[in-house]
């Protein structure tokens, strides 16, 4: 199994690269400057029409969509149990949540940051309003989880719904309300999943520096 992950620092294409650090599989990282628009190069649009990232190269062809991306891998690579097994009775929970995620706390988000650009300027702001009660609620939803005694989204174990989670919540860290800001089991959940070797490993290959724990 070969791949070569297309990745903007912080971006879409975080949580992928969480993973494949995690799962300690050979790849190699292509960085594509989105300041400077490298992602609308010719070539790159060749890879993913989109213009967006990740894209990731899986055995020669490109492939697309963070939270599919995370799916395949977790497949492909049953031995990492990063998803629970298709027979497993937390099987339903860890789809409910890949789902949640990516249809309703990924499209909130892209509304926040981009309202002006994607749509009418006018109503921006009242995109924005609506995206952040969205994302709020998100909080309030994961919060209530936490609450509850797990230390993970399903199975008590690590998952790719905490690596799309974790890289959602990073997002709102300029937000009016942070996911650590509020919500005490949500940010005792951040705390904990940014703690991880891997997740160390991942910031300091993409040159991150802000929304890490504090050393003690």
């Amino acid at each position: 199994m070969s791949y070569v992950l297309y990745y903007s620092p912080g971006a879409a294409s975080m949580a992928v690269h969480w993973m494949l650090i995690e799962m300690g599989v050979p790849f190699e990282a292509r960085l594509v400057d989105i300041d400077a628009g490298q992602q609308r190069d010719p070539d790159y649009l060749r890879l993913n029409p989109a213009g967006r990232v990740p894209t990731l190269i899986v055995d020669g062809v490109a492939r697309h969509e963070s939270t599919a991306l995370l799916m395949l891998l977790a497949e492909r690579h049953p031995d990492a149990a990063l998803a629970p097994a298709p027979s497993s009775a937390d099987r339903a929970a860890w789809l409910e949540w890949m789902i949640y995620l990516a249809n309703t706390l990924l499209p909130a988000m892209r509304d926040w940051f981009y309202a002006d650009s994607d749509g009418d300027a006018a109503g921006a702001d009242a995109v924005r309003a609506l995206a952040r009660r969205r994302i709020e609620q998100a909080c309030e939803r994961l919060d209530a989880h936490c609450s509850e005694g797990h230390a993970y989204l399903v199975g008590g174990k690590l998952s790719t719904a905490d690596l799309l989670a974790v890289m959602l919540m990073r997002w709102t860290r300029n937000m009016p309300r942070p996911a650590t800001n509020g919500w005490p089991h949500l940010a005792s959940y951040i705390r904990r999943l940014r703690a991880l070797p891997s997740f160390i490993e991942l910031n300091a290959r993409e040159k991150l520096t802000e929304w890490v724990n504090e050393k003690e």
